[in-house]
């Protein structure tokens, strides 16, 4: 029997999508943006410490490699021709940081994710020697924050011995999880390609934004040597090629930050064009064109893409929300309320709605529009009657008034409302959460029939490189989106109501934690001393409560009679 023709298909693209939560491995037709087929891995994160996130570079690279594996078997199973994929983007967590060695390949320490807060004291620190007050954003368009990838490369140096050794041995090198990923694909030992792109680089605070290269005062600031840094290239260009794999010797051409990839996925190309993604975090950017727009009221300037070595940048304003996804994740993980982040949406559908309960997930702080380290999170409004299903509903409600905060702000630093939000993300799929944005936005939601726009994106942009040309960015020949349209269904006098409770509750969860470092402020100092010498000092401090008590009543006694 003559075996089956392979299936014949326009040119194919491949998109790593290595996320917070998961990696992913996605294939699209280049002529009709189709998802042909996909792999999933979730990964780990590791809480050592109190405010402390990891997570294993070796784990996520492992990860790319199954994703890659797995959707190329899956693949052949449909019968598709592996060898059609022409090109490989990169999306991946931005700020996330690994150093490692490049002489033996070994990260030096875990990646540091970027919802870590181990960095507050060094935060602190730099904030007292900062040269003017505008030094950093006006080079950045950032503020000084745990959030960025600088303050967690110099913690390291302060703190780890493997990595103070291998800067001062020249064997360090020093990535985002693209860099690492790209330099790992590419060869790692054997001649891997050391670079990140523009969008990524513009996450680290130690690039200039508008010169579009690594900063020298910066680096002189932070005290990070250049000589660790990746090679910053535009976000479309071949980079190197695959050297293992199915996938062996096809280009990775495409690199950018995952809501920069979400923003081309999303095809928003124009000035004044935005989109919001709900991942672990939630990211609202609005594309300001080719002028980077500083904003007066709590969001970011960072860069948008830049697709293609002699192609123009283009600049963003963000929003950006630490905790989106990640307080489903905390609910199965952390309470066990549910079983899969799936269930939410059936246990908030029971009460429709969280009656008076109020959760803001402040867990590493608030991001913006506060940028407030101090803050914790909270859930109020609690009562008897009170069970899970309302605080289910209240952390679907709690992302909901997040991004209606930053769409605010975003409102107000453009000058023009926008008339619908575009979104994307993981959390698309619950129908109550896009119901109820619409609801406290009041404007309406609209949802690509096809949510994996970070994936696109960089497939997008691989497609597109110089020398692969299998993806044209044109706009007469940007494929057609359906959507589905979420509109509001309450009156805006309630919506203005809920909203206002929300931020009673946002302002409770201010100040719980002050700026000490971690090493003075560990609340179990008592339970490293020895239980007898325990016991002994509280006895003898309860003798001589006793005696001091009683030599002022006998005093006292005395002085009335």
């Amino acid at each position: 029997m003559a075996a089956a023709k392979k299936a014949v298909l326009g040119p194919l693209v491949g998109a790593v999508d290595q996320g917070t939560s998961s990696t992913r491995f996605l294939v699209f037709n280049s002529k009709t943006a189709e998802l042909l087929s996909h792999h999933q891995v979730e990964i780990k994160q590791e809480f050592p410490r109190e405010g402390w996130v990891e997570q294993d570079p070796k784990e996520i690279l492992m990860s790319v490699y199954e994703c890659i594996e797995k959707t190329c078997e899956k693949l052949e199973q449909l019968n598709i021709d592996i060898s059609n994929i022409k090109a490989i983007g990169v999306s991946n967590q931005r700020e996330t940081t690994v150093v490692w060695d490049k002489i033996t390949g070994e990260p030096l320490y875990n990646a540091v994710v970027w919802l870590d807060l181990r960095t507050q004291s060094t935060v602190d620190n730099l904030s007292k020697r900062i040269p003017g007050n505008n030094f950093l954003k006006s080079k950045t368009g950032l503020p000084l924050s745990t959030y960025f990838s600088a303050v967690k490369v110099r913690w390291l140096l302060d703190n780890v011995k493997e990595v103070q050794r291998a800067v001062e041995e020249d064997r360090a090198l020093f990535g985002t999880i693209d860099s690492w990923l790209i330099w790992c694909l590419t060869g790692g030992t054997n001649g891997g390609v050391h670079c990140t792109d523009v969008t990524n680089a513009s996450r680290t605070m130690l690039f200039n934004i508008h010169s579009l290269e690594w900063d020298k005062e910066l680096c002189e600031f932070f005290e990070i040597p250049m000589k660790i840094l990746p090679n910053v290239r535009s976000s479309s260009e071949i980079y190197g090629l695959m050297k293992a794999g199915a996938l062996e010797g096809v280009p990775i051409s495409g690199c950018l930050g995952d809501q920069s990839a979400a923003l081309v996925g999303q095809m928003c190309f124009r000035d004044g064009q935005a989109k919001n993604t709900y991942g672990t975090g939630c990211f609202l950017l609005c594309n300001t064109g080719r002028k980077c727009v500083f904003s007066e009221h709590g969001l970011l300037t960072t860069v948008a893409y830049k697709l293609g070595r002699d192609k123009p940048v283009y600049y963003a304003l963000e929003g950006s929300v630490a905790i989106a996804g990640a307080v489903i994740r905390w609910l199965r993980d952390n309470l066990g309320i549910i079983n899969s982040s799936d269930e939410i949406e059936k246990l908030a559908k029971e009460v429709g709605t969280s009656y008076g309960c109020y959760f803001v997930p402040a867990f590493s702080g608030l991001y913006a529009p506060y940028w407030e380290p101090s803050a914790r999170g909270i859930i109020c409004g609690l009562t008897q009657f009170t069970n899970k299903c309302h605080i289910a509903f209240a952390a679907l409600e709690a992302v909901c008034f997040q991004t209606r905060e930053i769409l605010d702000a975003m409102n107000r630093d453009c000058g023009i409302p926008l008339s619908h939000l575009q979104v994307d993300g993981g959390m698309t799929n619950n129908k109550i959460l896009m119901q109820l944005q619409a609801d406290i936005l009041y404007i309406p939601v609209v949802k690509p029939s096809m949510p994996e726009t970070t994936a696109l994106g960089a497939a997008m942009a691989a497609g597109a490189a110089e020398g692969v040309g299998v993806w044209s960015l044109e706009p007469e020949d940007l494929s057609a989106v359906t959507v589905e349209r979420f509109e509001p269904q309450i009156n805006a006098e309630e919506s203005e109501i809920r909203f206002s409770t929300w931020k009673k509750a946002v302002m409770k969860s201010m100040g719980w934690v002050t700026a000490e470092s971690s090493e003075s402020s560990d609340p179990s100092i008592f339970c490293s001393l020895p239980l007898g010498f325990f016991i002994m000092s509280s006895m003898i401090m309860f003798i001589g409560a006793r005696y001091i008590s009683g030599q002022l009543l006998f005093k006292l006694d005395n002085f009335i009679s």
